[in-house]
């Protein structure tokens, strides 16, 4: 299969992508197909930005970050060598260097009348479908488990848990008579 890519500046942009002209992008980042980037955004080098992934007005991606699949930034700064999963929104975030940010993981930036921001310092993993309730912190080289709400900040070292026990209700569906 043969790729189509244009050289631009020497960054790889590929088709079906749309950049502003205020958009920055250093040299060997690569832009996917269907990456939307809108407003002032400042790109760094050997980045690599989607498929179908859309970069908001007023954020600064650093260099050697992986951007993937439908993820969408807006008002956020990413750290050096940052990897940023599939299917995430980070919006008024500060992130540091060297973070994972696992699929699936939303910052909760509004509460219906204000933005709030969300700030990940360096090295910390943060684990798959998150969602990280701003205002909070995730401190230096801390952890959260997959599939938690995170509300309160979780310090440097430290595992954040936030889920609800599972409870199974037995023969639930008979009892109801749900199916039947």
């Amino acid at each position: 299969m043969k790729k189509i890519f244009l050289k631009i500046k020497y960054i790889i942009k590929y088709p079906l992508s749309r950049i502003s002209p205020e958009t920055k992008i250093g040299p060997g980042t690569k832009i996917k197909p269907f990456v939307y980037i809108t407003g002032r955004v400042k790109i760094g080098r050997n980045c690599e930005i989607g498929p179908f992934s859309r970069i908001r007005e007023i954020s600064e991606i650093k260099d050697n970050v992986f951007i993937g699949h439908y993820v969408e930034i807006k008002n956020s700064t990413i750290g050096e060598n940052t990897k940023v999963g599939h299917l995430a929104y980070l919006g008024d975030a500060i992130l540091g260097k060297n973070i994972n940010i696992g699929a699936g993981v939303i910052t909760c930036n509004y509460d219906g009348k204000n933005k709030h921001q969300t700030i990940i310092e360096d090295n910390a993993f943060i684990g798959t479908n998150n969602s990280l309730v701003a205002p909070v912190r995730i401190g230096k080289n801390a952890y959260t488990a997959a599939g938690s709400i995170i509300t309160e900040d979780v310090p440097a070292y430290a595992l954040g848990i936030g889920r609800a026990r599972q409870i199974n209700k037995l023969n639930w569906v008979k009892k109801n008579k749900i199916n039947e």
